[in-house]
């Protein structure tokens, strides 16, 4: 059986959420299925898309692990997008949250290297 995951981020104002996800993710969405909504596939059917929805904005907990964490780290800073924190466990582990205008939870975690 194929399955496809699709993670959403209710945000209040699409227009000014979306180049702030472009330059997060570092690339233009891989779709945009109407005036409100844009879909960055993040991994082979794997998706995260932002959608306007004011009632439900500011909630959405997203954590993605990642092979690359201080490379799309040091991407992000480059396209002027820093951490909101930074956490590191036990065993190695490493995860970098990020905060849109809303107050959603964007993460990436992976090895600290």
């Amino acid at each position: 059986m194929a399955l496809d995951l699709f993670a959403g981020i209710p945000v209040t104002d699409y227009a000014v959420a979306l180049p702030w996800y472009e330059r997060l993710f570092g690339a233009p969405p891989s779709m945009q299925p109407n005036d409100i909504e844009a879909v960055w596939e993040v991994a082979e059917h794997r998706h995260v898309y932002i959608v306007e929805d004011t009632q439900r904005a500011g909630n959405a907990l997203v954590l993605s692990f990642v092979d690359d964490l201080g490379e799309r780290v040091a991407g992000a800073a480059q396209r002027g997008i820093e951490p909101a924190s930074r956490e590191t466990y036990a065993g190695g582990v490493t995860k970098v949250v990020y905060r849109d205008a809303d107050g959603n939870e964007i993460s990436f975690g992976g090895e600290s290297k």
